[in-house]
């Protein structure tokens, strides 16, 4: 399976992170979701998930941050378009982001669903992570990173990882 993701001089488009214009934010943090495709699935699929995370958040904020999780996403859907989050939300389910956690005490309009990158230090190399399914998971909106790790344990098909740099 294959994944990629549309890069502005190897970087993530402004319109999807820091640097996004104000229509694409919300409580200060843009929320307008980068699209995706998809190819090469297994025949077998069911359904895709994503999980979207920043490793090289651990030394700004001590864990690694979460932009976006998105699960039960249809096969049909192998181009994932740009903004999906917001105005495809009824055709899959969506998780917290970091944003939700007792921690954080995020605004509740942006603790679900894509919140995009805001590195504060410097350029943070984002991890994007596309499953392919063989069944449709259990979740509902607003599941946590460990739901989706313990209930597609044993339904992951294949994988594909594409890192994402966006500066800062």
């Amino acid at each position: 399976m294959k994944i990629s993701v549309p890069l502005v001089n190897g970087m993530l488009a402004d319109e999807y992170g820091k640097y996004a214009p104000a229509n694409s934010m919300l409580a200060d943090h843009p929320i307008k979701s980068f699209p995706i495709k998809i190819s090469d699935a297994p025949t077998t699929t069911k359904n895709f998930a994503i999980v979207f995370v920043d490793y090289d958040s651990v030394p700004v904020c001590g864990f690694t941050w979460i932009h976006w999780l998105a699960a039960n996403i249809p096969t049909t859907m192998t181009t994932i378009p740009a903004n999906a989050s917001r105005e495809l939300s009824d055709k899959f389910v969506q998780g917290n982001n970091s944003n939700a956690g007792s921690l954080v005490n995020g605004n509740p309009a942006i603790s679900s669903g894509y919140v995009g990158p805001q590195p504060p230090d410097k350029t943070h190399h984002y991890t994007l992570k596309v499953y392919a399914l063989d069944e449709q998971l259990p979740l509902e909106n607003r599941y946590w990173l460990n739901d989706f790790i313990h209930t597609a344990k044993d339904h992951i098909l294949a994988q594909a990882k594409f890192d994402i740099p966006s500066r800062a």
